[in-house]
């Protein structure tokens, strides 16, 4: 068999057409290197800032600019003094509705329980048979005190210091009242166990349940003092946003006087109005609230914190007096020589006194330096009494001491329900006089916010509208 011969190889397929010609004259061009890129784009910030670049180099870019700029300060002012000033409204509706009010119940539910276990102590001491008024106000002392747990529960958060001392009373207090009532069927009995279950119960009251409820309102009181703090904090930053607007609001208008001769800008105008006039509300108004909040502190907190210290004196001197009869020296100091319920007796009383001193200086009208007076002046014949109930029972005359204890007549326990009443009279007005300061306050803050938005709103506005119309010339 026989092939045709090979053909001659073609020549290899071009993938380019042939270049024309250059011209004469034409200098050659470098070819691309293979595989190169193209230069990359320019990011949108470096085209923003060109843009911004090439207009401000014409007077009608520079007036958008400014425009711009002007109606930004404005609004953020605005909106900077509405944050801050409803963050401070917050704190003084705070000092108002909740955490002085949680102080409040806090001391009385230490009122409560200390007025329960003296209420217990006098009708251990009246008698076999405990008087019905001495149960009645015992059960009324220890449901107050329940309730006011469970409100206090609601008012506080979970995990605090509040919530654990509110735990612990919930837990002691029903233990506390089955001691008592262990008592009560020992002394109907006639035993003398009872009095054991009543000293077991007292100490269970005060080495647990008043501890616990003190340190529940130290807590709450801390709180108050956090929130009222808060409610006076200067708003620094939109002060100074606001002397910031109004310094390059002025700049503008001497800007736009020095170019047109033209006196007033309107829009610039209503612009500056708006922001002096959410300035100088924002002065006057926080300037209100602090002196608010200071009269609150100084003639309404301060004043409570020391007519409550002079309660809990007098409540824990009276269970104390009971006591020492109840013990009858059985219980002595840790050096053996005193006996015990009486040297903390003593010490009470001198707190008692001590903080009604104190109460009296801060009183600040007659309304308040009344009940204050006549409670210092029933302390006094409350030690006058107490000091002769203890000859006669040093003389051997206990029945004549008791009398002069829980006596019907003129006995200690008489003056300290007198005490008492004065002091309660003292609390209800210290507490009306701080909750109308600290609620001056915080109406004087709470309009502020939506004022300063509004009024932020406006005022940028006008800016445009006055860098508009400079803007309408040019066109």
């Amino acid at each position: 068999m026989t092939h045709p011969p090979n053909a001659p190889a073609a020549p290899a397929a071009r993938s380019t057409a042939q270049a024309p010609a250059r011209p004469a004259g034409v200098p050659a061009q470098p070819s691309p290197a293979p595989g190169s890129a193209p230069p990359a784009g320019r990011g949108a910030w470096a085209v923003g800032r060109e843009r911004l670049r090439v207009a401000a180099t014409t007077e009608p870019g520079r007036l958008q600019i400014l425009g711009a700029v002007l109606a930004l300060l404005v609004v953020a002012f605005g909106a900077v003094t509405a944050f801050q000033v409803d963050d401070r409204t917050t704190a003084a509706d705070d000092v108002v509705s909740r955490s002085q009010p949680l102080s409040a119940d806090a001391a009385a539910i230490y009122r409560s329980l200390a007025d329960a276990d003296t209420t217990a102590a006098g009708g251990f001491l009246a008698g076999t048979l405990e008087p019905a008024e001495s149960r009645a106000r015992y059960d009324r002392d220890i449901a107050t005190a329940a309730r006011l747990l469970v409100k206090a529960a609601a008012g506080t958060d979970g995990s605090g210091e509040s919530a654990r001392e509110i735990a612990t009373l919930n837990e002691q207090l029903p233990r506390y009242t089955g001691l008592i009532e262990r008592a009560r069927a020992a002394n109907r009995q006639g035993l003398p166990l009872g009095g054991a279950y009543l000293r077991y119960a007292n100490q269970q009251m005060t080495s647990t349940l008043l501890p616990a409820a003190e340190r529940l309102y130290e807590a709450e009181t801390v709180r108050l003092h956090e929130d009222d703090e808060s409610a006076r904090a200067w708003p620094l930053l939109a002060l100074g946003l606001g002397l910031l607007t109004l310094a390059a609001l002025a700049w503008a208008q001497r800007r736009t006087y020095a170019r047109t001769n033209r006196v007033f800008n309107h829009g610039l105008l209503a612009a500056t109005a708006a922001t002096l006039t959410v300035l100088l509300w924002l002065l006057a108004a926080h300037t209100v609230a602090r002196s608010g909040l200071d009269d609150a502190r100084e003639h309404g907190q301060e004043s409570l914190q020391s007519l409550n210290t002079a309660r809990i004196g007098s409540l824990t001197a009276r269970a104390n007096e009971l006591l020492t009869l109840v013990a009858r020296g059985a219980v002595l100091t840790e050096d053996g020589k005193n006996d015990k319920y009486e040297a903390e007796y003593t010490s009470s009383s001198g707190t008692l006194t001590d903080a009604l001193a104190v109460a009296r200086e801060l009183a600040d009208d007659d309304a308040g330096r009344g009940p204050v007076d006549e409670a210092a002046s029933r302390t006094a014949e409350w030690k006058q009494r107490h000091k002769d109930a203890r000859a006669k029972d040093e003389a051997g005359d206990f029945e004549g001491a008791l009398g002069r204890i829980v006596g019907s007549g003129e006995s200690t326990g008489q003056t300290f329900d007198q005490v008492d009443a004065a002091l309660d009279r003292a609390l209800a007005h210290e507490q009306t006089e701080f909750t109308r300061s600290a609620g001056d306050a915080r109406d004087a803050l709470t309009a502020l916010p939506l004022g300063a938005l509004a009024l932020g709103i406006l005022g940028a506005a006008g800016a445009v509208l006055g860098i508009n119309r400079r803007l309408s010339e040019y066109r």
